[in-house]
C-alpha cells in the first residue's frame, strides 16, 4: 500500500540575528506521523499562491503544528500588549492551506498554534493572552515554564460522544500545556468536544463528519512513551488521509510530486 503524504508547514527558527531565518519543526511531529504510517513532508513558507496551491495538491493531509502567534487582523482584532511572538509568513501559508483543505474534506490535525489556525480559518477568534484576558487559576503555560513536554499540567474533559474521546478510550486524562492564547469565538464549522476545567477550549472537532481535530495540547511529544493512547489519535488521522487519497485517480498524479492537475473534491 502506498503510504499517504502528510503536509506540515514549517515554523520560522531563528538561531542568529544577522543569519536568514531557519525553516523546519520538532522531530516529535514528524515521529509521531511516521510511527502512524504516514510520509511525513515539510512545507517551506512561500507566499506565492500558485507554487502553496501545488503543495497543496501534492498532499494527503495537513498537519497544523505548534508555534507562535497568529496575527490578530486575521480575525478582525488589534494587537494585545501581552501578544507573544508572531509568524506572518506562516499565517499567509496555513491560512488559505487550511481553508482548502477544509473546503475538500482533505483530513486536518491541528496542534496548539494548530487549532488557532484552523479555528482563525474558519472565521473564528481568539484570546490573544489567557492570563490577561480570562479570570483563571490555571497557568496553561506550566509545561513550557518547567520546560518538561511531558508534565501534565491540568486534566481536560471530553465530550462522551466525540470522536476525540472514542480515539482516547476516554472522556477525562491529563495533558500537558504550553500555550497562552486559546479559542474565543468558535468557527461556525467546529464543535467543542474538550475542556479545560476553567472553561478553555481544548479540543475542537468539525460538526460534518470530516476528519477535523484541533487539540490544544501536544500529543506528539508523549504519545510514543508517556501516554500512548494518543497514538489511536495519529493512526486514525493517518488512516482518514490514506481513505482521502484512494478517491482521488491515479491518473491525475505525477509519479514523483502531485499537483498537475487539480484533482475533484471529496467531502
Amino acid at each position: 500500500m502506498i503510504k499517504p503524504i502528510i503536509g506540515i508547514p514549517c515554523a520560522t527558527l531563528l538561531d542568529k540575528d544577522w543569519c536568514p531565518p531557519i525553516l523546519g519543526h520538532r522531530q516529535s511531529y514528524i515521529d509521531a506521523i511516521v510511527q502512524a504510517g504516514g510520509v511525513p513532508l515539510l512545507l517551506p513558507l512561500v507566499a506565492q499562491e500558485d507554487v502553496l496551491r501545488m503543495f497543496y495538491e501534492g498532499i494527503d493531509g495537513l498537519l497544523l503544528a505548534g508555534g507562535g502567534d497568529v496575527e490578530p487582523h486575521h480575525y478582525g482584532e488589534v494587537p494585545h500588549p501581552r501578544l507573544g511572538t508572531l509568524e506572518p509568513l506562516r499565517d499567509v501559508v496555513e491560512l488559505p492551506l487550511t481553508r482548502w483543505a477544509a473546503a475538500d474534506g482533505k483530513p486536518i490535525l491541528a496542534i496548539c498554534r494548530g487549532i488557532q489556525v484552523l479555528n482563525v480559518a474558519l472565521g473564528g477568534t481568539l484570546y490573544q493572552d489567557i492570563p490577561a484576558q480570562i479570570n483563571t487559576d490555571i497557568c496553561h503555560e506550566r509545561s513550557y515554564e518547567l520546560q518538561d513536554w511531558t508534565y501534565m499540567a491540568h486534566p481536560v474533559y471530553l465530550e462522551p460522544d466525540s470522536r476525540l474521546a472514542a480515539l482516547l478510550g476516554t472522556s477525562e486524562l491529563l495533558t500537558n500545556s504550553l500555550h497562552h492564547q486559546a479559542i474565543k469565538d468558535l468557527a461556525p464549522d467546529l464543535r467543542v468536544v474538550g475542556r479545560a476545567p476553567d472553561g478553555v477550549i481544548e479540543a475542537v472537532e468539525s460538526i460534518n463528519g470530516q476528519f477535523m481535530l484541533g487539540v490544544q495540547c501536544h500529543p506528539e511529544a508523549v504519545q510514543a512513551t508517556f501516554d500512548p493512547r494518543w497514538s489511536a489519535m495519529f493512526a486514525s488521522f493517518v488512516a482518514h488521509c490514506t481513505t482521502f487519497r484512494s478517491y482521488l485517480s491515479s491518473s491525475l498524479r505525477s509519479p514523483f510530486f502531485r499537483g498537475a492537475v487539480r484533482p475533484l473534491s471529496v467531502r
